[in-house]
C-alpha cells in the first residue's frame, strides 16, 4: 500500500474551512453534483453524502452515478440512515436514467465494505490513485 497516497489527504485535510467552502460554491454551480446532508429536529447534521452524474461512453453512452463523502455520524450508525441515504442515491440514479451507481472505498474500511454489500453493491474493481 502507497503510505503517501493514503496518508496525503490528512496533510491536505486540515481545520481550515475555507477550501470546503469554495467547494461547496462550486458544487452548488454543478449540475451534475448534489450534496444531501441528513439532520435530527435540532438541525444536527446526521449523516451526508455527495451524488455525481457522470457521462461516458460505457453502457452505449448512458450516464452513471457515483456516490462519494458518505458519512454517517458514529453515534447513529447502525440504524438504518445508511441504507435510506443509499435507497436515496439510487432512486435519484433511476430517475436520471443511470445505468449504475458505484462508489469507492478506503481498503481499510472493512465495516464500510461489509455496509455496501448488504446494500446490494458488488466489489468488482482494483482501484489506483495517484497523488498531485
Amino acid at each position: 500500500m502507497n503510505a503517501g497516497a493514503v496518508g496525503a489527504r490528512a496533510a491536505l485535510e486540515g481545520q481550515d474551512l475555507a477550501p470546503y467552502q469554495d467547494a461547496f460554491k462550486a458544487i452548488l454551480d454543478a449540475p451534475e453534483v448534489d450534496i444531501y446532508v441528513a439532520v435530527d429536529a435540532d438541525g444536527q447534521v446526521l449523516a451526508t453524502y455527495q451524488l455525481t452524474i457522470e457521462k461516458g461512453l460505457a453502457f452505449q453512452g448512458r450516464p452513471r452515478a457515483s456516490i462519494e463523502s458518505m458519512h454517517t455520524r458514529a453515534d447513529q450508525r447502525g440504524q438504518g440512515l445508511g441504507a435510506a441515504l443509499v435507497a436515496h442515491a439510487k432512486k435519484l440514479a433511476r430517475e436520471k436514467g443511470c445505468c449504475l451507481l458505484q462508489l469507492t472505498s478506503n481498503a481499510q474500511r472493512e465495516d464500510a465494505h461489509r455496509f455496501y454489500q448488504r446494500q446490494g453493491f458488488e466489489q468488482t474493481h482494483l482501484g489506483f490513485k495517484f497523488m498531485l
